[in-house]
């Protein structure tokens, strides 16, 4: 399925409810070089190509600031034919902030111990923190956003639903890692679409 190409259950394509959607979305790893980074640059193709207004921040939970993205992680993205055309070299790492939650609309973590790194260090967004692929599995099929985040961030974070650290392998687990964040993009994506009433 096209990027560009949302369908519902009842075939209908949703693409014109989701026009003026819009949320700030924080993207969380460790060290915010490898899969905050990709998930950032694909969550941003996604909103371009449904032209929704999506403003995204990466960051990391132990991150070195001001670092480049990892050279295996620069590969993946660049080679993924799907991605919206980026200038890789700009990204550098920082750490996530207490504005930063408090600005974000959901923080989509990679680990489970990077929402217990929320919940205890900025405690007041732990409403705001999920597992992406525990949010893309569980999360209610409608209402509002904030109600569906805070739905998912009840439950309890757990390592099945983590997006393994791609650090330390070589560049076919870095591949692997960043088609299965392009696959939960995706999946976001048919999720929001699915149900979203504009007037919430």
């Amino acid at each position: 399925m096209s990027s560009k190409e949302f369908f519902s259950p009842n075939g209908f394509l949703c693409r014109q409810q989701l026009a003026f959607l819009s949320m700030k979305i924080v993207t969380l790893c460790t060290g915010n070089v490898a899969r905050s980074v990709m998930l950032g640059y694909m969550l941003e193709t996604l909103a371009e190509s449904q032209g929704w207004s999506w403003e995204i921040r990466t960051a990391g939970t132990f991150a070195i600031e001001n670092q480049g993205m990892s050279s295996r992680t620069f590969q993946s993205l660049s080679e993924l034919e799907e991605l919206g055309e980026y200038d890789f070299a700009k990204h550098r790492s920082r750490q996530i902030t207490d504005e930063d939650v408090q600005w974000a609309d959901v923080v989509f973590a990679s680990e489970a111990d990077h929402v217990r790194f929320v919940r205890t260090k900025h405690a007041h967004g732990a409403h705001k923190v999920v597992q992406l692929k525990h949010f893309v599995a569980t999360a209610p099929l409608d209402g509002p956003l904030g109600e569906r985040v805070g739905a998912v961030s009840e439950l309890a974070p757990d390592v099945i639903w983590d997006v393994v650290d791609p650090a330390g392998g070589d560049q076919a687990m870095y591949d692997a890692t960043a088609q299965e964040l392009w696959d939960l993009t995706q999946a976001l994506g048919v999720l929001l679409a699915e149900e979203y009433d504009p007037s919430l």
